[in-house]
């Protein structure tokens, strides 16, 4: 009973789903990559990578790695509280408060990420590779070094 209420008040949205090979000895063995964000749109947000046969397995699975990998980040009148910045791997992101009426300027996975975590004022940008996954990581890590307003200098904003 109590997994149905967690499942309800969750999102989960799809950022990215690849083919992916191995090679062996009779050909190509095909497989399918889901990059999944899930998120309860109340500073609660996770990105859950998984492969599997098909592409419905690999969904699940990877919304069940969303599940395990939650963070907590500080949303304030609906943006963050001061600029973070965050690298991982190639991708490389900078997420930067905004005021009121701004909306969620960001494109793809951060995008994706911003929504699902509840921030609806937000200005972002990808400094690094293009690369789907990278970019998701980067902005998790970003979102996670976020720290509360009271604790915040206001030389930094």
């Amino acid at each position: 009973m109590q997994t149905e209420e967690t499942q309800q008040q969750y999102q989960e949205r799809v950022v990215n789903v690849d083919r992916v090979a191995r090679v062996v000895k009779g050909g190509r063995r095909f497989r399918f990559r889901a990059l999944v964000v899930v998120g309860d749109q109340n500073g609660r947000v996770g990105v859950g990578l998984a492969k599997s046969d098909d592409v419905t397995t690999a969904v699940s699975k990877a919304s069940g790695q969303a599940k395990k990998h939650f963070i907590q980040i500080p949303v304030e009148e609906g943006t963050i509280p001061h600029t973070v910045e965050a690298k991982h791997s190639g991708g490389h992101v900078l997420l930067k408060p905004a005021g009121p009426g701004t909306g969620v300027i960001a494109g793809g996975a951060i995008r994706d990420i911003a929504e699902m975590a509840g921030l609806r004022n937000v200005l972002t940008k990808s400094l690094g590779s293009p690369n789907k996954i990278n970019i998701s990581y980067a902005t998790i890590d970003a979102l996670g070094k976020i720290i509360p307003s009271p604790e915040v200098s206001h030389e930094n904003t």
